[in-house]
């Protein structure tokens, strides 16, 4: 191998699978393989829903055996979601799923103590029912965190795991509602106002800081010799999937397509006014002191679970039918919640256009028209909003992640935004997760270096927008009305 290029592996992990990727990095050049792909299942067991951390664990094991000798290893993960280790640092019981119902009505108890508004100035936090925060307070009575001696966020707990260190990485803690975007630093007082044990939190660590070695068990394990470096990178996926947006010096928008959509801009300060916090954009931390302004939209979750209920047919085929279909015939709300629990989406999303007066769809194409012109709709929103909350106009959207293989969702999003989209990289937490590394390491320059690798190697997609946005002001004028 060439002496001047270095091998990493990218442990991502999504809410419906886990991958090992590896990239090899050199001065003009990143190449991307996967080494193990798994599935991501969560159980429902008694007392709710909850992840299989020990096969995620061991599916980490499998990929880092098939990918050989790296130079070092990253790990990341959706946010919020959590294990609790005792005194002797076993885990308390399998980590509970942001979708498990514990956390509602736990929303209302906090606001009774600090409202939110004074927790949107502290923390910068968009509401989402399954933050952190609200989690530990729906746990405050049970056994478990009473037991608890250390919180882990899912991929300082698998770090843990093959390390034997324990920390907090900062992209990911700003999910949990309880960091100052301004300080980069726990809110204390926010903590302390909610009986919440900062404590419990491991010592905060930066995108690119030393995370520990592979311990001899793991390398015995997985067939390596050591020593393995294990790197802190941008643990929260979004965090990584930003780092890997393929953007010159121009000024951009970005979506995150997978499981959810994450749309906004990368400023350098958070956006904390009370107006930001009404229309429900974050402010999480992302590299080199940069914030990720964001709105969580549903995302690609609503055609999964829909493919699911019609018996996993071919995507492919089923694109082709509803690009067949009337445009904006019907939309709904991608940021509803409503939408956030599984099971029976084709009827749910039926339902929401019967009551708020629109035609309902039926067939399988109508329904998956129905979510991309509704999910197209709601990035046109997020960006509109964004630029006008951060006083921060763009000029181009960059589409990453799963949704880049949806031409229709991407061509959409460029009409209905009425600006240029540019899409990919697919990988872009993978790659995201490899560049920090190799920047770690040396390898890479700064976060705009990082980025100019992506646009030399990566290949990239651009659709331009069609015909006026008229049309797509009629439609959410229309879904306000509803």
């Amino acid at each position: 191998m060439n002496a001047h290029v270095k091998s990493y592996a990218a442990v991502d992990l999504g809410a419906s699978s886990g991958r090992v990727m590896v990239g090899r990095v050199g001065p003009d050049s990143l190449e991307l393989t996967e080494a193990h792909r798994f599935p991501n299942r969560p159980v429902r067991v008694p007392e709710g829903l909850r992840w299989d951390i020990l096969g995620l664990y061991r599916g980490v094991l499998d990929g880092l055996r098939a990918a050989g000798r790296v130079d070092s290893v990253g790990i990341d993960s959706w946010a919020v979601d959590h294990g609790l280790l005792d005194a002797d640092g076993a885990l308390l019981g399998n980590p509970v799923h942001y979708r498990d119902a514990r956390t509602e009505g736990v929303a209302e108890k906090v606001w009774a103590t600090v409202p939110a508004e004074e927790l949107y100035a502290a923390t910068g936090l968009q509401y989402a029912p399954f933050n952190t925060l609200y989690q530990l307070v729906a746990a405050r009575s049970s056994g478990q965190l009473a037991h608890a001696r250390r919180l882990l966020l899912v991929p300082d707990l698998l770090t843990y795991w093959l390390t034997g260190e324990q920390g907090t990485e900062l992209t990911n803690a700003s999910t949990t509602q309880l960091i100052d975007p301004r300080t980069r630093e726990w809110s204390h007082d926010v903590a302390s106002r909610l009986g919440i044990d900062l404590g419990l939190f491991a010592p905060l660590r930066q995108p690119g800081d030393a995370a520990g070695v592979l311990r001899p068990q793991v390398l015995e394990e997985v067939g390596l010799s050591g020593p393995v470096p294990v790197t802190a990178v941008g643990s929260h996926d979004t965090a990584s999937a930003v780092a890997a947006v393929p953007a010159g010096g121009e000024r951009f928008a970005y979506i995150c397509t997978g499981t959810w959509s994450l749309a906004g801009l990368e400023l350098d300060a958070p956006v904390l006014t009370e107006e930001s916090r009404a229309a429900n954009f974050t402010n999480e931390l992302g590299l080199d002191g940069t914030v990720r302004y964001l709105r969580n939209i549903m995302g690609l979750w609503l055609l999964q679970e829909c493919v699911r209920g019609w018996g996993d047919p071919d995507l492919g085929a089923l694109l082709l039918d509803a690009a067949k279909v009337p445009a904006l015939r019907s939309v709904v709300d991608a940021g509803d919640a409503a939408f956030l629990a599984p099971g029976r989406m084709p009827e749910r999303i039926a339902e929401a256009c019967r009551v708020s007066g629109q035609p309902v769809p039926e067939s399988p194409a109508e329904i998956t028209r129905c979510i991309l012109d509704s999910l197209a709709l709601a990035h046109r929103r997020a960006v509109e909003d964004a630029q006008r909350l951060a006083d921060h106009p763009v000029d181009v959207v960059y589409v990453v992640g799963g949704g880049t293989r949806n031409a229709l969702l991407c061509q959409l999003t460029a009409d209905a935004c009425g600006l240029p989209v540019v899409a990919g990289p697919t990988e872009a937490a993978a790659l995201g997760n490899v560049l920090v590394q190799a920047r770690a390491h040396g390898l890479v320059g700064d976060l705009a270096g990082m980025r100019g690798l992506l646009v030399r190697t990566q290949p990239l997609t651009r659709y331009e927008p069609r015909g006026d946005t008229a049309r797509w002001r009629e439609a959410q004028a229309r879904l306000a009305v509803g």
